[in-house]
């Protein structure tokens, strides 16, 4: 799910159905999801619920202060009624775990995306570019001089 103009970079990124949510609501289409990653949410945890197939899986990865709340709070409780899962994502990443991203990136089946690429001395500028939020993918901020 993304905005309009992200559609063509989902699809190059491998999507085979990506959905504008500034044109389509898709927890009232009635497609069931066995997945809901909610990166952004942008509707209630009941609104997903009812995009789920009978054993889906809802996390909420971030999204406003609500929608985190809603995912800790009433995921727990809702996950006790049916087979439906509902929460919220949270990880303690290990070196290993690093090792295994880094070698997904270098064999090309984790392609990253990079927006904009700031020097160390720029990172006001970065976060004032992020704070905008029409970053299309990640910025970078180099804490070492490039060398020449």
């Amino acid at each position: 799910m993304c905005s309009t103009r992200n559609l063509d970079q989902a699809r190059s990124l491998g999507a085979e159905h990506a959905i504008d949510y500034t044109q389509d609501n898709f927890t009232k289409s009635g497609q069931l999801y066995d997945l809901i990653l909610a990166a952004n949410g942008y509707h209630s945890i009941f609104d997903y619920k009812r995009a789920l197939k009978p054993n889906g899986i809802y996390v909420v990865a971030g999204g406003t202060t609500s929608q985190l709340m809603q995912g800790m709070l009433l995921g727990r409780w809702l996950s006790k009624t049916g087979g439906q899962r509902l929460g919220v994502l949270s990880a303690r990443v290990k070196q290993s775990d690093l090792i295994v991203i880094k070698e997904l990136i270098e064999a090309g089946k984790v392609k990253p995306v990079i927006d904009k690429r700031y020097t160390f001395k720029e990172t006001p500028e970065a976060l004032k570019y992020l704070g905008e939020g029409h970053a299309r993918g990640k910025v970078v901020i180099s804490v070492a001089e490039p060398i020449n």
